[in-house]
């Protein structure tokens, strides 16, 4: 292969599209995108995805679950040419790279559990395949099946016994639901990445002691160590090398423990160990026509550059050695640097405050974007503006790297590739009429920063809110706003000062707007969605304070308004003329 050819590898499936950058040998870029399954993922979907992947490359191979077929491999392919037309091509299923980066060209079995699961062997040019029918029909052993399982046990228990599995309440708490109600109608919308994404709760309760989640994680083992055993009968292979892969194999030892102890009584001389090699890698390696040797399977990051959220705290070292009420005195001093900060930024805050109201005022959106605590802070405003000022819910948006599980839980590597932030922006389809306003503490998250180069290129306006005035990253915005709350008492926490000036940040900006658009009546929220009875009751006495009719004739006025308050208020004025 000619020296310096850019071979793109790219590996997609229930969980995440992982692609690596590899130039002789070298990685120059990998990074992680949403999932992408050729049959359950739209085309137009699977397009954006892929936009925005490198695009000057020579190679290519690209590989997702859901393209089993001769006619899903050229559809496929012809999918890809769009978006790399000089390049060379090649594609196919998931397992083809799986077996790619776990055998190369050797023969032996590669044992696949992660969201799904399958178990594919190689023996010359003869290829066995066990398992991997899918969710509805197989995928046994994966973590939907250990997930869909965990959950059906759950609730014949306590139909049967009005009785709850220990690990009921843990479940609950992930997935931040109440009852068992609430949990069946999550299971009827939720689609098999999020139910899969309960496994490892179903893992630490048979860490603990609990014997139904036991049982199993042991009948996942099993039926993967039976369908590896019928495998390598099949390819008649008397002492194979079997490669695990998959979330469940690579980060639950227990579970190749079990694995390990049913297959190796049927098939005693199997040499059994992890994959040593990344899917993608295997993508990349096939697109090279098995020529590509890599040399190192981590780019190297440059060094960070510590800013001011990052810095030790000059006085707070002793916290450990500080009573409850010290404590207290302490944090609440820390305190006034929030509002020092967003005294120093008026001038910013009302500019952003006059983008927001100009942009809603043009027909545009306002989009926040985030990760982790900035992202979920960019999310709770969005979500509360639709019942304050009774906005339609699509007019502010939030954004979080990880998606919606990162609300309720950390998503590890979510905030780390800017290609994501792109395609977030990409998949919300923003325009230039649109506003996006990047929420980072540090300002260098490169999901926010990713998202923010989109939109500029896209001529949306764009506002970059951060806590580091010395952040050091490079971003075109066309507002900056610095909130220098400095060091942390606990150095790096985020969710502290530049937390809470973040949040009333946000508040200043989307209260100021909505003031400026009329959307309040003096200090009044006329515009509020009375959809229960506090604010049905706050409806009624808003109504009676700006009519000075009674409450039963502003009951009225509102039933007949369907308790819209402005329209009640409209209809009085009517009357009245």
């Amino acid at each position: 292969m000619p020296a310096g050819e850019r071979i793109l590898g790219v590996e997609g499936g229930g969980t995440k599209t992982a692609w690596a950058l590899v130039i002789d040998g070298k990685i120059l870029e990998l990074g992680r995108l949403p999932p992408s399954n050729f049959r359950l993922t739209p085309s137009d979907q699977l397009t954006k995805i892929l936009r925005v992947l490198p695009r000057e490359v020579d190679r290519v191979g690209i590989f997702l679950a859901g393209c089993g077929t001769e006619e899903d491999r050229t559809g496929l392919i012809k999918l890809a040419r769009a978006v790399w037309p000089k390049a060379q091509i090649i594609g196919g299923s998931d397992r083809d790279a799986g077996v790619a980066a776990c055998l190369r060209e050797r023969d032996g079995i590669v044992v696949n559990a992660g969201t799904g699961s399958s178990v594919t062997g190689r023996c010359g040019g003869h290829i066995e395949k066990a398992g991997g029918w899918g969710h509805i029909l197989g995928d046994s052993g994966g973590a939907y099946f250990v997930s869909v399982r965990a959950l059906r046990l759950i609730l014949r228990e306590y139909d049967l016994h009005r009785g709850e599995r220990r690990f009921a309440a843990h479940i609950l708490g992930a997935l931040g639901l109440n009852n068992f109600d609430e949990l069946v109608r999550w299971a009827q919308t939720a689609d098999k990445t999020e139910i899969a994404a309960l496994a490892p709760v179903v893992f630490r309760a048979a860490d603990d002691g609990d014997n139904a989640a036991q049982e199993i994680i042991s009948a996942g083992a099993t039926v993967l160590a039976h369908f590896a055993a019928a495998v390598a009968t099949r390819l008649e292979l008397k002492a194979p090398e079997v490669r695990l892969m998959g979330g469940l194999f690579e980060h639950r030892k227990s579970y190749v423990e079990a694995f390990r102890g049913v297959l190796e009584p049927k098939v005693p001389k199997a040499h059994i160990v992890l994959i040593d090699s990344a899917p993608e890698i295997g993508a990349a390696w096939l697109a090279a026509n098995g020529s590509l040797t890599v040399l190192a399977e981590k780019a190297h990051a440059k060094p960070e550059i510590i800013g001011a959220t990052e810095e030790p705290h000059p006085t707070s070292g002793n916290l450990e050695k500080l009573s409850a009420r010290e404590f207290v005195e302490f944090f609440v001093g820390e305190e006034k640097s929030v509002e020092r900060a967003l005294r120093e930024s008026v001038d910013e805050l009302a500019r952003a405050i006059e983008l927001t109201a100009e942009t809603i005022k043009s027909g545009g959106r306002i989009f926040y974007v985030g990760a982790g605590t900035s992202g979920r802070l960019g999310m709770l405003d969005a979500v509360e503006i639709p019942p304050t000022f009774g906005t339609p819910p699509d007019l502010v948006q939030g954004i979080i790297a990880g998606g919606s599980t990162a609300l309720r839980r950390s998503v590890e590597g979510a905030e780390d590739d800017e290609r994501s932030g792109a395609l977030a922006i990409d998949q919300r389809n923003v325009s230039g009429r649109d506003l996006v306003m990047g929420i980072s503490a540090s300002g260098r998250t490169p999901f926010v920063l990713g998202a923010l180069r989109r939109a500029h290129a896209l001529g949306t306006k764009t506002i970059l809110l951060t806590c580091n005035p010395t952040r050091g990253a490079s971003i075109e915005a066309d507002l900056a706003i610095n909130l220098a709350t400095g060091p942390e008492i606990i150095a790096g926490s985020t969710r502290l000062k530049a937390g809470t000036a973040t949040k009333i940040a946000l508040n200043i900006i989307s209260t100021g707007a909505m003031v400026r658009l009329g959307r309040v009546h003096g200090n009044l929220m006329i515009d509020l969605q009375p959809t229960n009875t506090k604010l049905r009751d706050r409806a009624l006495r808003l109504v009676t304070q700006l009519t000075g009719c009674d409450r039963e004739a502003a009951r009225s006025l509102l039933e007949r308004a369907d308790w819209n308050v402005r329209a009640a208020l409209a209809e009085n004025e009517l009357g009245r003329g």
